[in-house]
């Protein structure tokens, strides 16, 4: 293999503004993450533990393997919109009894644990992620059930979280729900549809209705006990698998029924056991990526603190020099790496990914999607050159490509490139956003000076004076308005993304996702359909 050389100066005005930004950046971020670690806030957390009860990280804490890492997904999920940050709900992968599980944790300090339009989308990526990566799932439940106020976007759509659980099911995927307190309504199908169900005694509360709605529906009088107390379900309904004595010794169970499953993973292990760590800083990822996002920057850099050995076997190098393919090894896999080097994709850069991505799929590599790119060349050359189907081509291969993929958007993704290049649309396994990173139809002064041009032809059709003052007020609000919506604080709020990462923890997020990845069989496609040419 050949390993990477760095061109990179620490003390370069350059870097050292890069930096600078970037920590802005991570700033935000972290006081992002301080709300969602926050929860209710302090008069419920107080409220939470004096009653003998522990917060939904404290309980994942707990039931994963000591020392072990935990890899939280969408911590940031709401943000920007009307409900709190983290969307009350924990999710993320962490290893319980050496078996890496995809875990989902409510929170019952923010509106009782209650189920709001952002914790269902949450919960349904988290059960996506469980079932593409064959990942046993265990639920730590304690929700009021439904948030009424928005019953109307929830309700319908969420069904399917049942619906997934019995699906991971029929798939071999064991599902395990610990029921720490209430479990009201909609809620009760989350342990009615879970493989192993383990309630704690005087404190676990499952039912479709709760004593006053029961009056009301039937007037029947009846007490939460009898109803659904977690005593009744484990020796009168069988709802309940085990009675717990408390909520450790609940975790202690769970933790049980995953040491029993007998789980296998099925893909391969890592092909080197002890993998050589890069022999560049991961600090210096900080000041590598452009502050600003037209000044592109050698993804090799990246690469070079991040990948075993810093050791890169590069891909047609001299052809289609804007796209950098190659092969590695993170944390011991094998891995394909694409990653933009100069932001736009050229008809040589689309059909060098369609083949790099056909190898891949050929020799069952996973493949590693490093995004800065500003889309697909356009102008009247490019376009009679074939730029349409040759992009068409890299996306037909990025669509039909069966090996798993990981993606991770280090600056710019806009366009039909954030297609090419493995986006949301497009399936990855996981995929992470840097903080500086933006991701949009186009830049906001692309798409201010293209809403102008129309507005003036419009102008022009009908033989109007055009306001000039007008259009600079409209280009600037786009321009903001824009700016704002293509961040990534933005897009991982609203579930774009499994989650904004600080750039020197890319290494180790992706090792985890490939450890993860391999529970199931890494397979390439035996076929792409048909190819323009």
């Amino acid at each position: 293999m050949t390993t990477l050389d760095s061109a990179v100066d620490p003390s370069a005005p350059s870097y050292l503004a890069n930096r600078a930004a970037l920590r802005e950046r991570l700033t935000e971020l972290d006081a992002a993450l301080d709300q969602a670690r926050a929860g209710g806030g302090e008069k419920y957390v107080t409220r939470h533990h004096a009653r003998g009860k522990l917060l939904p990280r404290e309980r994942i804490e707990l039931l994963v393997d000591a020392d072990s890492p935990f890899l939280e997904l969408s911590p940031v999920a709401a943000y920007g919109s009307d409900f709190p940050v983290g969307a009350s709900v924990v999710t993320g992968i962490g290893v319980v009894e050496g078996v890496e599980c995809l875990i989902v944790a409510n929170d019952p300090t923010v509106r009782g644990g209650a189920v709001n339009p952002w914790s269902l989308a949450k919960t349904r990526r988290a059960g996506e992620i469980a079932l593409a990566n064959r990942l046993p799932m265990v639920n730590l439940v304690e929700s009021a059930g439904a948030d009424l106020p928005t019953q109307a976007e929830i309700f319908i759509p969420g069904g399917r979280v049942f619906r997934d659980l019995t699906r991971l099911s029929a798939a071999g995927i064991p599902t395990v729900s610990v029921v720490f307190g209430n479990a009201t309504a909609g809620g009760a199908y989350v342990p009615g549809m879970s493989d192993h169900v383990i309630m704690i005694r005087d404190r676990s509360q499952v039912y479709l209705a709760g004593p006053p709605l029961v009056k009301m529906a039937t007037g029947e009088v009846t007490d939460d006990e009898s109803l659904g107390g977690a005593a009744m379900h484990a020796g009168t309904s069988g709802l309940a698998d085990y009675l717990a004595a408390d909520e450790r010794d609940g975790i202690r169970l769970a933790r049980q029924c995953v040491r029993r499953l007998n789980w296998r993973k099925q893909g391969p292990s890592p092909r080197t056991a002890v993998p050589q760590p890069p022999k560049y800083d991961p600090e210096e990822l900080l000041g590598i990526t452009s502050a600003d996002l037209k000044v592109p920057f050698d993804p090799r850099e990246v690469l070079a603190r991040i990948l075993d050995g810093s050791d890169f076997d590069e891909f047609k190098p001299a052809y289609g020099d804007a796209l950098v393919t190659g092969w590695g090894e993170l944390h011991g896999y094998p891995v394909g790496v694409l990653a933009n080097a100069r932001g736009v994709l050229f008809s040589a850069e689309a059909q060098k990914a369609a083949q790099f991505i056909q190898l891949a799929n050929a020799s069952d590599t996973p493949l590693i999607f490093l995004q800065n790119t500003t889309g697909y060349m356009v102008g009247t050359e490019y376009e009679q050159r074939g730029i349409i189907k040759h992009g068409a081509l890299m996306i037909n291969a990025v669509s039909n490509s069966t090996v798993p993929h990981l993606t991770v958007n280090l600056g710019a993704s806009y366009g039909a490139g954030n297609y090419g290049m493995c986006g949301r649309a497009y399936e990855p396994r996981f995929l992470f956003t840097w903080p500086n990173a933006k991701s949009a139809v186009m830049g906001p002064a692309q798409l201010a000076g293209v809403l102008s041009i129309v507005a003036r032809q419009a102008a022009a059709a009908r033989g109007r004076d055009y306001d000039e003052d007008s259009d600079a007020a409209m280009r600037m609000m786009v321009e903001q308005q824009i700016e704002s919506q293509s961040g990534a604080l933005f897009l991982s709020g609203r579930l774009y993304d499994d989650g904004v990462i600080d750039p020197r923890d890319t290494r180790t997020v992706l090792g985890l996702c490939l450890s993860a990845i391999h529970n199931g069989p890494v397979k390439g496609a035996d076929g792409f359909g048909v190819f323009r040419m």
